[in-house]
């Protein structure tokens, strides 16, 4: 299924987090935190200024973002999770 959020939208899958601590534990799933960590599955086309001009978006598709803990909204997509959630919820593109 083809998906193109609207406006200042942009998809995002999380990235998965490590399953062991850097000493070697194992972390169960009910103790793992949702990483707030991704990548921009699609990007919208941007927001609009009161004067009807585009801004365009800082994100594209690809790029590894980091996000606030309870950002955006779940949806699921082709049986993967995404979140969908405004541009200015991201906090800042990882390089």
């Amino acid at each position: 299924m083809a998906f193109k959020p609207l406006h200042d939208r942009v998809l995002v899958k999380r990235v998965e987090s490590e399953e062991k601590t850097k000493g070697g534990l194992i972390i169960p799933d009910s103790a793992k935190e949702k990483p707030a960590e991704g990548e921009v599955v699609a990007v919208g086309d941007g927001a609009r200024k009161e004067s009807g001009e585009l801004i365009a978006p800082g994100v594209k598709a690809g790029d590894r973002v980091l996000f606030g803990k309870w950002s955006g909204t779940e949806v699921t997509l082709d049986g993967e999770e995404l979140l969908i959630m405004k541009e200015s919820d991201i906090m800042g593109i990882i390089s």
